[in-house]
């Protein structure tokens, strides 16, 4: 007991740091997303309510802190050690890291915006539809987007080889995914999730949102933990992405026979805009995709 207080003792002078540099991270966010949208992001939550744009920033905050959490995993289970109560060089030469890769996350994040307003949500503008219509369907993809992206990154980043050009390349790579992925949700639903989410349809936006954070789970379950080499990598990705496509769309079939007997979710969804249905077909595909990440 006593040696586990030191321990703890030990490491405490080390968590506070990255807890402050953590909300830090979450300032130059906040900072930055303020910069690049032409709107008063105060404004529109103090004065307007603006569920939509709260949706959006909630997610947009999470993907963030996943991209720090997924850059500081090298540090913590690396051999950045602390001496006593000081810190090591080494120490601080991975704090350097867990700084640098965050702020890549942030600038990553910010494009997403362009991600779902050409590759997702590409027949009308988004940022239309969450400031002036208030929209919270496409507040909802949104948030899903910006959390699946931070799994992307935060795997990408993550793990003690590779280095930024494996980070590079595979999130690049996971970023196409997520698009692919879209693309292959809108062809295998029955209706049309622009009409629908343009419409003002939230619940087809918070069920395509819970499928994106998903195929966000499976993608970062492809990139994270050790670099091999670039074959083995590679297959290892486009082999979880594959059983992802399959198995979520598998998912959706089943929450529709075994959940939801005698009616169509598909129906729920689009003619009834049941919100319900859409967060239970939300919580089915992640719940599944967190039980892939830990039992494959």
């Amino acid at each position: 007991m006593g040696d586990a207080f030191v321990d703890a003792l030990e490491l405490f002078p080390r968590g506070l740091l990255y807890v402050g540099m953590g909300v830090v991270i979450l300032v130059a966010a906040r900072i930055a997303q303020d910069l690049v949208t032409p709107y008063r992001i105060g404004e529109q939550i103090s004065h307007k309510d603006n569920v939509a744009l709260a949706l959006s920033i909630t997610g947009y905050y999470l993907g963030v802190v996943i991209v720090f959490l997924g850059a500081l995993y090298e540090p913590f289970g690396s051999s950045a050690v602390v001496d006593g109560l000081g810190f090591t060089e080494e120490y601080w030469r991975d704090a350097l890291s867990v700084l640098i890769y965050s702020v890549i996350g942030i600038v990553a994040l910010n494009v997403a915006r362009l991600l779902v307003d050409r590759l997702v949500l590409y027949k009308f503008s988004t940022e239309k539809e969450i400031v002036t219509d208030q929209n919270a369907g496409v507040g909802a993809v949104e948030l899903g987007v910006y959390v699946a992206v931070g799994l992307v990154v935060a795997g990408a980043v993550s793990g003690p080889e590779g280095g930024p050009l494996t980070a590079l390349v595979f999130g690049v790579l996971g970023f196409l995914t997520l698009a692919l992925y879209a693309f292959f949700y809108d062809l295998t639903t029955p209706y049309d999730i622009h009409e629908q989410i343009e419409s003002g349809n939230a619940a087809v936006g918070v069920a395509l949102g819970g499928n994106l954070i998903a195929i966000g789970v499976v993608v970062f379950k492809a990139v994270f933990g050790e670099f091999v080499d670039w074959q083995a990598s590679l297959a290892e990705f486009f082999t979880f992405a594959a059983l992802g496509f399959v198995l979520l769309f598998v998912v959706r079939r089943v929450v529709d026979l075994v959940l939801f007997p005698g009616v169509k979710v598909s129906d729920e969804l689009s003619v009834d805009r049941n919100l319900g249905a859409a967060f239970i077909m939300a919580g089915s595909v992640i719940s599944v995709s967190l039980i892939l990440f830990f039992a494959v």
